[in-house]
């Protein structure tokens, strides 16, 4: 009795009995053991399926392209969702065979032309700088460094290995993307399903802020891809650059990784220009420099105030830290990705509802001028 009697009087006392206080803690410790454990666990699982994360995150990204057409389509026609879906697939396979058709025997000339022409271009290039000692030195140490016979197999190796992983995944992110635009109710509910009740209006209003963005963001990059391939194939055909087109195509392309698309071009295109003389060089790097400059200060922002306004610190950083974490997928996709991250950001922690995060460029609210 005494036990009990010194226990009650612990109890009126505010005090926990050791035992029972033992036990608490022991059980406080196992779960928060066990949601560590967890954790951790599935950090690693998700590291591990990080590849097949951002190839989900590609047919995504497609599927969002396939029902923004198909809704176009659906508005101005008024069909059922099946046939319109099926004329935008029919649409674009329709106009990617008349591009080959009538364009591609052109683009394959000028593409030859390019690789011709870059070897004498480059040799021109290489006696112009031995004239100037600087230029020698410069010529020199870039011999030092050119890589050997075995490793120029090895680069081509991995290079073609990663062509064709790359043509696979691009295979498998179109299909992936077809069906997912096929049948989205099922999808969306599905994953709306896997979150609990009581979050799931608001998880509901987050999703549809990051499609949003992302459709934004599509459209805008469409028009500014557009814009680079025509500006910059313009611009060095006037000039008298070889093969013009052709970079104004690789430059249209890359420009889907911002501020890549221009780089790309400049070494093809200043060789080149620089190989048919001095003037022809000096002009092709004003092109380049022209383009990259309107659509840096004119074409993207006047897209971004009407689609999504996105700095280009962030974007840059967002293409680098991707790049490190990710690797060549990762660079691809930084764009969409800093995107999504950010509307998460906004609606996770900065608790801003749908309609301010989907606010214009020119003053979002709670948000600088600027700021996505």
């Amino acid at each position: 009795m005494s036990n009990f009697a010194e226990q009650s009087e612990a109890m009126k006392a505010g005090e926990v009995p050791p035992s029972a206080t033992r036990d608490s803690l022991e059980r406080r410790v196992f779960r928060i053991c066990t949601v560590v454990i967890a954790t951790c666990a599935a950090t690693y699982v998700v590291w591990m399926l990080i590849d097949l994360l951002l190839l989900l995150f590609a047919c995504a990204l497609v599927s969002l392209i396939l029902l923004t057409l198909t809704h176009a389509l659906r508005r101005r026609c008024n069909l059922p969702f099946a046939i319109a879906l099926g004329l935008v697939v029919l649409a674009i396979i329709g106009l990617l065979g008349a591009a080959v058709t009538f364009f591609g025997a052109t683009i394959q000339g000028e593409f030859a032309e390019l690789a011709n022409r870059l070897p004498d271009a480059w040799a021109s290039v290489q006696q112009r700088m031995q004239m100037s000692p600087l230029g020698a030195a410069v010529l020199l140490k870039a011999q030092e460094l050119a890589p050997s016979g075995q490793a120029i197999v090895n680069l081509a190796t991995t290079a073609l290995a990663a062509v064709g992983g790359a043509l696979s995944g691009l295979a498998i992110v179109l299909v992936g993307g077809l069906y997912l635009a096929a049948q989205p109710t099922l999808y969306s509910i599905g994953l709306l399903r896997m979150i609990p009740a009581r979050a799931r209006g608001p998880a509901a209003e987050t999703l549809d802020a990051v499609a949003i963005s992302l459709r934004n963001w599509l459209k805008g990059q469409a028009l500014g891809m557009l814009f680079v391939g025509v500006a910059t194939g313009t611009g060095l055909w006037f000039v008298g650059v070889p093969a013009a087109w052709a970079i104004g195509l690789v430059a249209g392309l890359a420009e889907f990784v911002p501020y890549a698309g221009i780089f790309l071009a400049a070494i093809p295109a200043v060789v080149l220009g620089f190989g048919q003389g001095t003037s022809t060089g000096l002009w092709t790097m004003g092109v380049l420099i022209a383009v990259q400059q309107l659509q840096g200060n004119l074409v993207m922002p006047v897209l971004q105030n009407r689609m999504v306004d996105l700095p280009p610190a962030i974007t840059i950083f967002g293409i680098i830290a991707s790049g490190i974490l990710f690797g060549v997928p990762g660079v691809l996709l930084a764009t969409p990705l800093t995107i999504v991250v950010l509307v998460l950001i906004r609606r996770l922690y900065l608790h801003e509802d749908k309609q301010e995060v989907l606010a214009s460029g020119d003053n979002p609210p709670g948000w600088s001028s600027g700021a996505a």
